[in-house]
């Protein structure tokens, strides 16, 4: 069902059930396939000390169900209210995981079965209106995103797994016509950041807000794998002068070279491994599984930045023409396969220009899907920040030295994401689906000309 907004006056209570049954499916679909791909040796393994083992994962998306759609929305008794300790993510690291008593393969799949139908129960009896909880099905709009952001997670556990290939993308699309990379002025100006009227957006995106930002020049594409392999040529990562205090002590710590899972053979040739299969790197694709500080020290080395988030935000809503925040690049309409790559159908970013549908009013491309985008800036509320449905989402994460990546990676489903959408980490993350593009001041003489170059 393809819609503007969740709060249409044309949206019934019954097409709105019928969304939600549609998105719960296509949610635990994923899940399922995630899961199923692997034998229970490799779903109860800890593949990383950075990742939790995969049946955790699933046991836990099954719990928050419970806590949020069973218990609290339809009142109902608890399910296995013993296991509640052992899924519960601020009680126990993701190193420790796999050392805790859990539920066995089949005995979640059991668990998360029983309670998807309980869940299903109480939204068929919900008016989905009359408390906030459920005021246009919120809950189990949260529910479905919270599955999906699990479903990426497990879908980067997956690419941190060794031993063959147990998922396969469909074949990549190719750019009508070569996109070179370009940059684009964004005149100076106010516009309008977050949201106070998407149903679904969660409290960090909330609530909307004017912002006023001076002229900037953004890159028209992500940083491709080609422009990123220059860097590394040129000895950008033996360069102390392109890289921050911080990101030189990790860079030395870490022994970095290049972007995770990359590897050169005998003749110089760059290779990376991508859910167990070794490939060579592609130069038009966007690089990936870089962290902050990576791609802080390229920008500064060809002479730009990272964005601010709310650079990044009015290159991707604002329209010119006028004035108004949309919701996504293309407009206010929900993604389809050719406005993003979404959903991990590629299993890959796509090369730069093949979603021509989705660029946005100034011309910028691929600001949604395909890879995460580091931004320079701080992990932070917005003015009127109000936390709910409870402080453990955002609140209890702000400052430390988080930073925000914007637009969603092509392991992000389409209900996780949209054009307010912020997602955070911690800036020596590089098992992520993330990537950058670049930004710089405007000159004054671009400012007057309207146009860069001019």
């Amino acid at each position: 069902m393809n819609r503007r907004s969740l709060s249409l006056p044309t949206l019934d209570t019954e097409q709105l059930r019928s969304h939600v049954v549609e998105q719960l499916t296509l949610s635990r679909a994923r899940s399922a396939m995630l899961t199923d791909s692997l034998d229970d040796a490799d779903l109860v393994r800890q593949h990383s000390v950075l990742m939790s083992p995969l049946v955790w994962d699933l046991a836990h998306v099954g719990s928050q169900e419970e806590l949020w759609l069973v218990r609290d929305v339809g009142g109902r008794q608890p399910t296995r209210p013993e296991i509640d300790g052992l899924y519960d993510a601020f009680q126990h690291s993701r190193s420790s995981r796999v050392n805790l008593p859990l539920l066995t393969p089949a005995d979640t799949r059991q668990y998360v079965a029983e309670v998807r139908q309980k869940a299903l129960d109480v939204l068929a009896r919900s008016p989905l209106h009359g408390r906030r909880l459920v005021e246009d099905a919120f809950a189990f709009g949260m529910i479905v995103q919270h599955e999906q952001q699990h479903d990426e997670t497990m879908l980067a556990t997956h690419q941190l797994r060794l031993g063959a290939p147990v998922l396969h993308g469909e074949p990549l699309p190719s750019p009508l016509a070569p996109v070179a990379p370009a940059e684009v002025l964004v005149p100076a100006g106010v516009f309008t950041m977050g949201t106070s009227s998407e149903p679904w957006a969660l409290d960090n995106e909330r609530p909307a807000h004017r912002v006023e930002l001076p002229a900037f020049v953004i890159d028209t594409t992500p940083v491709t794998n080609g422009q990123y392999a220059e860097f590394i040529a040129a000895g950008g990562y033996r360069d102390r002068r392109w890289w921050s205090e911080d990101g030189w002590r990790y860079q030395l710590a870490a022994g970095l070279e290049a972007p995770q899972f990359w590897q050169r053979d005998g003749g110089g040739q760059w290779w990376r491994r991508r859910f167990g299969v070794l490939e060579p790197v592609q130069p038009d694709v966007p690089v990936v599984h870089v962290c902050f500080h990576e791609a802080a020290a390229y920008a500064a080395w060809a002479g730009k930045r990272l964005p601010t988030e709310a650079e990044w935000e009015k290159a991707a809503r604002w329209d010119p023409a006028t004035g108004r925040s949309r919701r996504y690049p293309w407009g206010d309409d929900d993604p389809t396969p050719g406005h993003a790559n979404l959903g991990q159908r590629h299993l890959t970013p796509a090369p730069v220009g093949a979603y021509p549908d989705g660029v946005s009013p100034l011309g910028v491309h691929q600001l949604i899907g395909d890879v995460w985008e580091w931004t320079s800036s701080g992990w932070h509320p917005y003015p009127g920040f109000e936390a709910f449905p409870y402080p453990e989402y955002s609140q209890v994460f702000f400052g430390g030295d988080y930073r925000v990546l914007r637009g969603g990676s092509f392991g992000t489903a389409p209900a996780a994401i949209r054009g307010t959408f912020r997602n955070w980490d911690h800036p020596i993350r590089r098992q992520i689906f993330a990537g950058f593009r670049c930004a710089r001041d405007a000159s004054p003489a671009e400012v007057r000309a309207g146009r860069v170059g001019g």
